[in-house]
């Protein structure tokens, strides 16, 4: 084992500093701002409002849609080419797909929610951060929702399992020269707060079945403490409307 103790120095179920904040943008229906370390998303929700075009439209329920964005200098490596690119288009799916399952958008037919994503600061986890960015902002909207989607990133280095990890953790050989043996598995995770179900889980590398488990075990207890930030955020911004009344 050549990666004994992490390049920040946190432990291994510890995750970076974050902050959160709720209706950040005025002129949208809803809005958050979700940091996590260097990786910062500000999630903006408009709707619900008519589909067009109309072949769109889903007469049962509303659709939920979501985009997903980094500015040109927000990258730890190179520049980000800006334009909907196909990385983007795929984690706006990944985003759809994990919110999706505690929306409710049956009142709504015919109806679209967008959720937009950007990010002006990243270093790695950030389709993690706006998953959890968006689910702040789809609650400041007032859109129905049976839970909070909480996500993080977990995942293995060498042979330690940790939680969110940073970019320098997912490109360990070049910034940890000793550790050219060692193994990087990146595992983004979003689960539903109460029941711990599982709306996200991609890997990118190599674990072992053993190791997996112990991931996502480790990633429970991260989700919570997301859960905890994004409830405060909540709690912070209606108790302050209710003060201005």
């Amino acid at each position: 084992m050549v990666y004994k103790q992490r390049l920040d120095g946190r432990k291994d179920d510890e995750l970076r500093p974050m902050e959160a904040k709720a209706g950040v943008i005025p002129n949208a229906d809803g809005s958050a701002s979700f940091k996590i370390g260097k990786t910062w998303a500000i999630a903006a929700v408009y709707g619900p409002r008519e589909l067009y075009p109309r072949f769109l439209q889903d007469p049962q329920k509303g659709v939920l849609r979501c985009h997903y964005g980094m500015m040109p200098f927000s990258g730890s490596g190179e520049r980000i080419r800006p334009g909907n690119s196909r990385r983007a288009q795929e984690i706006a799916m990944v985003m759809t797909k994990s919110l999706e399952p505690v929306v409710d958008l049956s009142s709504f037919p015919n109806a679209v929610v967008d959720v937009f994503v950007d990010l002006p600061q990243t270093d790695a986890g950030t389709r993690c951060a706006a998953i959890s960015a968006a689910s702040i902002a789809l609650a400041d909207a007032g859109i129905p929702m049976k839970d909070m989607i909480c996500s993080v990133a977990v995942g293995k280095v060498d042979t330690k399992i940790v939680a969110d990890l940073t970019y320098k953790e997912e490109q360990i050989h070049e910034f940890n020269p000793e550790s050219h043996d060692a193994t990087v598995a990146d595992i983004p995770v979003a689960m539903i707060h109460n029941t711990k179900e599982l709306t996200l889980l991609q890997l990118d590398g190599d674990i072992t079945k053993e190791g997996l488990l112990q991931a996502l075990e480790l990633a429970k207890g991260a989700t919570e403490k997301i859960y905890q930030l994004q409830k405060k955020a909540l709690k912070e911004k209606f108790l302050m409307g209710e003060k201005q009344l």
